[in-house]
């Protein structure tokens, strides 16, 4: 696989910061750019980060001598890169019009923002669920009149924890209704308790906007194409709770489920641990070799112990029990700046450079 040029606009912030470790050691991507907003730029990494690097592992040494770019001077970001991944911080207008003038000076955009999630003919992609959505890029193409130039986005990181863990029943047993309540980290806010001393002993029962994103979300990415745009699928109903709660990293998400056809519950355990999706099927550099693991020990998953498996892109899910409205209920957990965020970004990438969508 040829080596792809990256960069990364919005490279300062807490997501941004993971995708420049992630791709510092990447079989297949070479960090070429990091660019931010003009208060960061024309300044090396290292200087620019001082003092506010957050994330637990090193600043790549890689990084720390590239000098920061305006993000906004796309000419000169897009000309160096193949493609560029997108964590910029900003309203949601201004990062509409960013990431389509990347797009449309030929580079495509793997985005971490919501903004373009609702575009209808941005594919919204979890690779292990979803693949077949980036077909919609010929038709975004064709909006925007580019050749190279795309857009592409990952969803919402809270619906990483348990969308991967429904959407293997969606076929055969069919998917009715859904109740999810999600106990958030606060790295997904991009803090840590450093920075967020309010949340040490701390429960935020409400998180803006969060709670109609993941009641959305899923029937976009369980969505099929019609006439060049990205339909939601009907089904299921789902609502939603979401809490931020005093733990620096992993989204934890309380499921309950009923399906058209009510399967056995060893028969759900079975699926969950066989189940194998393209990226495992293609092995992608970033793929879990097991999507998804099924914990029998009822004390599990545990954030601390369980978030980092598999590089922290694994889903890990557990306590799978009957329930009295419905007709199950577990509990799913996923790293949020990981799964959730740039590794699920970067696992994107990858499956978009396979397909060739990325050249």
């Amino acid at each position: 696989m040829k080596r792809f040029r990256v960069g990364v606009i919005g490279g300062t912030g807490m997501v941004g910061q993971r995708f420049v470790s992630l791709i510092a050691n990447h079989p297949w991507l070479e960090l070429a750019e990091i660019a931010a907003s003009s208060k960061s730029s024309g300044r090396p990494y290292a200087e620019v980060m001082d003092g506010r690097w957050r994330i637990e592992c090193d600043m790549p040494e890689l990084a720390k001598n590239i000098i920061v770019k305006d993000a906004s001077d796309v000419k000169s970001v897009a000309d160096n890169v193949d493609f560029v991944f997108s964590a910029v911080d900003m309203k949601h207008d201004e990062i509409l019009a960013l990431e389509e003038e990347y797009a449309k000076a030929e580079c495509p955009v793997v985005s971490n923002n919501s903004a373009h999630r609702w575009t209808a003919d941005v594919p919204m992609i979890i690779p292990e669920v979803n693949p077949e959505q980036s077909e919609v890029i010929a038709f975004q193409k064709k909006r925007l009149g580019t050749s190279k130039g795309f857009i592409a986005v990952k969803s919402n990181c809270s619906i990483q924890s348990y969308v991967p863990a429904l959407s293997c029943f969606r076929e055969t047993y069919g998917l009715s209704k859904i109740l999810a309540c999600t106990y958030q980290a606060i790295s997904g806010a991009g803090k840590n308790f450093e920075t967020w001393p309010e949340m040490v002993d701390n429960v935020i029962p409400f998180i803006d906007g969060e709670e109609e994103k993941s009641e959305r979300e899923p029937l976009k990415v369980w969505g099929s194409i019609k006439n060049g745009i990205i339909v939601n699928a009907e089904k299921p109903v789902i609502t939603t709770q979401c809490i931020r709660v005093p733990v620096l990293n992993g989204h934890m998400a309380a499921v309950f489920v009923s399906f058209d056809n009510k399967p056995q519950a060893e028969e759900i355990i079975k699926i969950w641990n066989e189940y194998e999706a393209l990226p495992q099927k293609l092995r992608l550099p970033s793929a879990p070799l097991h999507c998804i693991k099924y914990f029998d020990d009822p004390a599990r998953p545990q954030t601390r112990l369980d978030r980092m498996n598999e590089n922290g892109m694994q889903v890990s899910v557990g306590r799978l029990r009957p329930d009295s409205l419905f007709d199950y209920k577990f509990v799913c957990l996923s790293h949020n700046t990981v799964r959730g965020a740039a590794g699920g970004a970067v696992l994107l990438a990858e499956l978009l450079c396979k397909q060739n969508y990325i050249k």
